[in-house]
């Protein structure tokens, strides 16, 4: 249904080109924006190979572009054709819509509930628009970037007006799960000290040294019930400067965030490692006694690192992504990916029939 659509959409692009310019510009210009407007790249794409000139097109009411209609919606897909244009993308750098809005200013409005949505977290949403801020710092020219619009307002002025909300629900939304996850790390620290001090089996009373120190089970607990110890600490603290740090717009952008994946990923090591060394001295005391009590105990061991992975794994991936990911910029759409490729073979078999 998708390639159906993508064809009648190049059927009824034909049939215009037979139409005065007079009558066609009207159709293709409404089509393009409504499609910017949507997020439809494929459409925005077919319709600008058969009418050039479409990418000029602007909504009526505000004179904005379909990239300035992309920005204001948050359609990435959109936005992204515009660095596989040439030259004539330097015509986009400095416009502006009726207002004098650039596309600073575009992002300094909040974006769209349904786009914002996409984004579990309020603390990773506020990331998400400041992502798209920074990226249009980046595309307009430098004396764009404290340009004043129709209201004496620069973009970041705008940014702050429209985002004073968002940042204090992220800002609440980071210390929860700050507070949460420190409970959690202050008591596996408290267990995991207070094992290093009563080992299983139990020492010599003349020389304090471990029954158990020559074997094996017992340096494995003594490995992982160390290293539970110093990344629960660890974890302990990074949750600490989350609730502390003052919580400025541009933490939010790369500070909070990382604190955020280092807490989470000593937590959930500290878990880990405290569960291994729990199971060692499981079967230190009972080896001798039960085997049979031994499987259980190791397949219970499961339980509580599944459950972390279930319940927190996703949230630490969808933060790093989001922080260390390839980013929603700059990514090639589908078609032009398909082009090249054809291109590639088709050089490809006209260098072998050479």
């Amino acid at each position: 249904m998708h390639q159906q659509t993508l064809e009648l959409v190049k059927r009824l692009c034909t049939a215009l080109e037979s139409l005065p310019s007079s009558d066609a510009s009207p159709v293709y210009q409404n089509a393009i924006i409504k499609a910017a407007q949507n997020g439809i790249h494929e459409v925005v794409e077919v319709i600008v190979e058969m009418f050039p000139n479409a990418i000029y097109a602007q909504e009526p009411e505000t004179d904005c572009n379909i990239f300035h209609i992309a920005a204001r919606e948050r359609v990435e897909n959109i936005f992204n054709l515009i660095y596989h244009m040439n030259e004539r993308k330097q015509y986009f750098y400095d416009s502006t819509d009726s207002s004098s809005n650039n596309f600073m200013h575009m992002c300094g409005e909040l974006a769209p509930p349904h786009k914002l949505n996409h984004v579990s977290g309020a603390a990773l949403q506020m990331q998400r628009e400041l992502q798209w801020l920074k990226e249009m710092e980046m595309f307009v020219n430098p004396s764009r970037r404290t340009w004043y619009n129709s209201d004496d307002k620069t973009p970041q002025m705008l940014f702050s007006e429209n985002h004073e909300k968002l940042k204090s629900q992220g800002e609440q939304w980071m210390k929860d799960t700050a507070t949460s996850c420190s409970i959690a790390a202050a008591l596996i620290v408290t267990v995991v000290f207070a094992a290093a001090f009563t080992v299983p089996g139990g020492v010599h009373s003349e020389t304090g040294v471990p029954v158990y120190v020559e074997k094996t089970s017992f340096i494995i607990f003594a490995i992982t019930d160390s290293i539970s110890m110093f990344t629960s600490a660890t974890s302990l603290l990074m949750f600490l400067s989350i609730l502390t740090s003052r919580y400025a717009e541009q933490d939010f952008l790369y500070v909070l965030p990382k604190r955020l994946c280092i807490g989470l990923l000593t937590l959930f090591t500290s878990i880990t490692f405290m569960i291994v060394a729990f199971s060692a001295a499981m079967y230190i005391t009972l080896k001798e006694k039960s085997n049979l009590f031994l499987i259980p105990v190791a397949l219970l061991a499961c339980l509580p690192v599944t459950s972390f992975v279930l319940l927190q794994f996703p949230l630490l991936i969808a933060v790093m992504y989001s922080t260390y990911g390839r980013g929603i910029f700059g990514k090639k759409s589908d078609r032009r990916e398909d082009c090249n490729k054809n291109q590639r073979k088709q050089w490809l078999s006209t260098s072998i029939r050479w």
